[in-house]
């Protein structure tokens, strides 16, 4: 992706979130800046059964606003919040789809990374045929419940007619999906692409999966914001999320020929694997350092070019203190002076989505002038012991970030962005 005389130069044009810390750029830029939760006691079915009663849901949305009354029964949250937050990033490129002609809209791809978008929708059907209500299901229930569902409904919405694919690698689905839209437009495969990351696993059976590997926090229901504690010594999981974080990635010179506004240019990526087990990391963490050091080769960087790392920091005991090992790998000497910091602390753990929301907020720190807090951090873990910019927002020249990503299935992504320069 580096090669300048080969390759065009990719950027960012438009971001839109639908985020259980607010609804646009705006907004989600001003809860990363403010350190606010959006972890809360779930409301969006019955939780009084299991051990863990919070999530990070997405507040106030209407999901009727988007989707046509024909269509409700058919389609999943997921797609709800998919076709807002693709209509978010429209508006905030200053493009709209629906008035370009038919050559304009093929120059526009659709490429979302998604975990488990579908599985609540799944679930209610099930709880149909099962509860012999089959004839409330849904005709649609396979192809719906099919992840690469998401960038079929938003292109139909939209006219899009580019490719329309989903990447699904897990937690690091969005990072491959972003990396994926930015390798077609550097190659000249096409000139614009909608991308990010979309996911909503908000359902009993999926929350009930994860207590029973013991992998989110049961300590926090009655302080819900206090759940998310990454890097903290008395930190015992992960608070589940959702969202929609989309971003348009454009070839530079006709985001310039138009007087786009460019949040930031995709400069490096790599992905590597652990080949170590279903959930678990290989503590010794030399995959995900593999990973850094490739992605700041592809960019042409050093370590101490860093300026900020957006990290993965899930609030588990063991990943924290491996992604802290692997850093200090892939960074050496300069990883006690890059402060970084964890996303997930406000917004849960979105899965699929995960690296578009880091990514979105590494946007905000490079454009707005502000390292996004590691809240919750009052007690540090002693084998995690970087700066993780605990608890407040720090000011801050971000020119170069990188972004991590760790998945199950020993998984690892990573992207590197810089502020746009001329």
């Amino acid at each position: 992706m580096h090669n300048p005389k080969t390759l065009r130069r990719v950027v960012i044009s438009g971001l839109g979130c639908v985020s259980p810390a607010g609804i646009g750029r705006e907004q989600f830029w001003r809860s990363m800046r403010e350190g606010r939760s959006g972890v809360r006691r779930i409301t969006r079915f019955d939780a009084a059964d299991l051990p863990v009663q919070i999530a990070a849901e997405v507040p106030d949305f209407d999901s009727d606003q988007y989707i046509a009354p024909k269509d409700r029964q058919h389609v999943s949250l997921a797609v709800a919040y998919a076709i807002a937050a693709a209509g978010l990033t429209f508006e905030d490129a200053g493009l709209d789809p629906r008035s370009m002609d038919v050559n304009g809209r093929r120059e526009i791809g659709v490429i979302f990374g998604s975990g488990g978008a579908s599985l609540a929708f799944l679930e209610r059907q099930y709880h149909y045929y099962f509860s012999n209500e089959a004839k409330r299901a849904s005709i649609y229930t396979i192809p719906t419940a099919t992840p690469g569902s998401l960038p079929s409904e938003v292109s139909m919405v939209y006219g899009l007619r580019g490719f329309s694919h989903l990447i699904s690698t897990g937690c690091t689905s969005s990072t491959d999906a972003i990396a994926y839209a930015a390798q077609m437009i550097s190659l000249g495969r096409i000139d614009r692409v909608l991308t990010g990351g979309v996911d909503a696993p908000l359902a009993h059976s999926v929350m009930l999966g994860f207590c029973m590997m013991k992998v989110m926090t049961s300590s926090w229901n009655q302080a819900p914001e206090r759940g998310s504690r990454p890097f903290s010594m008395d930190r015992d999981g992960f608070v589940l999320g959702e969202g929609a974080y989309l971003m348009m990635l454009e070839e530079r010179e006709r985001a310039l020929e138009r007087g786009a506004r460019i949040y930031g240019e995709v400069i490096g990526y790599a992905s590597t694997c652990d080949a170590h087990h279903r959930v678990r990391l290989d503590e010794s963490g030399e995959e995900p350092a593999r990973a850094m050091t490739l992605a700041l080769a592809d960019a042409g960087l050093r370590p101490e070019d860093i300026d900020y790392v957006n990290l993965h920091g899930t609030s588990t005991a063991l990943n924290d203190r491996i992604e802290t090992r692997a850093v200090k790998q892939a960074f050496g000497e300069a990883a006690a002076r890059i402060p970084m910091s964890s996303t997930k602390s406000m917004v849960g753990h979105p899965q699929g989505a995960s690296g578009a929301a880091g990514l979105s907020a590494t946007l905000g720190a490079i454009n707005e002038g502000f390292l996004p807090p590691t809240i919750n951090l009052d007690q540090p873990d002693p084998e995690c012991d970087l700066d993780y910019v605990p608890n407040s927002a720090r000011p801050a020249d971000v020119r170069y970030a990188l972004c991590n990503c760790i998945g199950f299935g020993s998984k690892n992504s990573v992207l590197v962005v810089k502020r746009h320069e001329a």
